[in-house]
């Protein structure tokens, strides 16, 4: 328990009044709490009109790297991101790790770069981490974390949320709650129509929101 820590966060969230901040890095918020804040699944009219307030490129932020040094957000030039905020308390986080994992794998290769953001504790995430195996890059941290997610311009967020760019930085797609594998190939191969030069990241929501509104699981 790091108390000095908690209270810090907490008079942070207060200020700031979003969503987020009502259970990450409080002490006695439980994962079945946080995930009963979020959605099963995005809505069409989320993906398609739901992107006025988030930037129109990759916000740069700096946080600590898992050996403790300061790298931006931006230092994987020329690759089309995957970005998941999440924490250690977090269920539905932990269970899209694998998932991650096996994106960063199996599609690293066509220069898409998974990259975990943490809004955690360090000595959490660093044990944690280490215990899973998590074998793509994180970035780590507690205030100046949240003050990361709040330069996506959303309000009332909860974990895990996850944010598609295109290679040239600009913000392709954004996914709030468990990213499914389903779900994620669609979204992969809409972000690579965007780098072919085949749909503006605008056409792409609408083309990723149709066809996310069919799956099975965007139905439940």
């Amino acid at each position: 328990m790091k108390p000095i820590g908690y209270v810090v966060v907490a008079l942070v969230a207060a200020a700031a009044g979003f969503g987020i901040y009502q259970f990450a890095l409080a002490p006695h918020a439980t994962t079945e709490q946080a995930a009963a804040t979020l959605p099963a699944s995005p809505a069409e009219d989320e993906m398609a009109e739901g992107y006025d307030s988030l930037p129109e490129t990759l916000p740069d932020f700096t946080l600590a790297n898992l050996e403790g040094q300061p790298q931006s957000i931006r230092s994987w030039t020329g690759k089309s991101m995957i970005i998941n905020f999440w924490a250690t308390w977090c269920a539905p986080c932990r269970r899209e790790i694998p998932l991650l994992k096996k994106i960063q794998a199996e599609h690293g290769a066509e220069d898409f770069q998974v990259v975990g953001v943490a809004v955690d504790f360090r000595d959490d995430v660093l044990k944690y981490a280490k215990e899973i195996g998590i074998d793509y890059p994180l970035l780590i941290g507690e205030e100046d974390g949240l003050d990361a997610v709040t330069k996506f311009g959303r309000g009332s967020l909860g974990f895990p949320f996850t944010v598609f760019t295109d290679n040239q930085e600009r913000l392709v797609l954004f996914h709030l709650g468990e990213l499914h594998p389903e779900q994620a190939e669609v979204m992969l191969a809409t972000v690579r129509r965007v780098n072919a030069g085949e749909l503006t990241p605008a056409a792409a929501r609408a083309v990723a929101a149709k066809q996310l509104q069919e799956l099975p699981q965007a139905k439940e």
